[in-house]
């Protein structure tokens, strides 16, 4: 299914930007997914980058069998949407792929999980107004009478156990944000070294859509993680962080 809203416009217009969205949409449905590819890129170069472009862009190079830039863009999407639409064809597109890791993770670890899971914004905004209540509620504590202060007292330690809880999941986006790196391989097939330099030797090949970790970085060799832990040196350009 193809999104047929648009959400925020920078450079354009609202008028521009929704023309241009349309003859996106209108190509696609023509199966001419060169001409709306192009036309959701003039989008995201202008600063539009909401879920419901990205995961067209993404629908749109997976029907032009484009694994690497479709699993970029439609996970690029799923991080800022839980929409079971953007869900289903990151799933469609993993199913492509040549490489189905043997021995992979069954699951990101948990804190990646979590991160990816809730939304920052409402997460944030849920931490900020947890802290307000409690702090008011330990106001009305402070002044209640001693037959009341009992139930006040459960309420406000609540409020105040949510807001913390909040808090770390915030503390954990931050985290993931800064500390964890992925990307999406973009080569239709790259080898992987056991170490940054065009004499080294191949230890393994992946191929492009492969969701991969990032660990290191090194002038023209990044150093990779696969799912399944298997690491390996692979040129910059073969790979587009997320």
């Amino acid at each position: 299914m193809i999104a047929l809203t648009l959400s925020l416009v920078l450079a354009y217009t609202p008028q521009e930007a929704q023309a241009l969205f349309t003859e996106a949409n209108d190509a696609y449905y023509r199966q001419e997914y060169p001409v709306a590819i192009q036309k959701y890129q003039r989008l995201l170069e202008a600063g539009q980058g909401g879920a419901d472009v990205l995961f067209n862009l993404g629908t749109a190079h997976l029907a032009a069998n484009e694994l690497g830039p479709a699993v970029l863009f439609l996970t690029r999407a799923s991080r800022l949407s839980h929409d079971d639409d953007v869900a289903a064809q990151l799933a469609v597109a993993q199913q492509r792929q040549l490489d189905q890791v043997v021995g992979a993770q069954e699951s990101d670890p948990f804190l990646q999980r979590l991160a990816h899971a809730v939304d920052e914004r409402l997460v944030s905004f849920g931490f900020i107004a947890a802290w307000w209540l409690a702090f008011v509620l330990l106001f009305l504590f402070t002044r209640s009478t001693p037959g009341r202060r009992w139930v006040l007292g459960l309420v406000t330690s609540a409020a105040f156990f949510v807001a913390v809880a909040l808090g770390g999941i915030v503390g954990v986006h931050v985290w993931v944000t800064q500390s964890v790196q992925e990307a999406v391989v973009m080569a239709p097939t790259a080898g992987a070294r056991e170490f940054p330099g065009d004499t080294a030797k191949v230890a393994f090949e992946v191929h492009a859509g492969l969701l991969v970790r990032v660990m290191e970085d090194t002038g023209r060799f990044v150093r990779i993680r696969l799912p399944n832990a298997l690491e390996g040196w692979v040129e910059k350009t073969q790979v587009t962080p997320l």
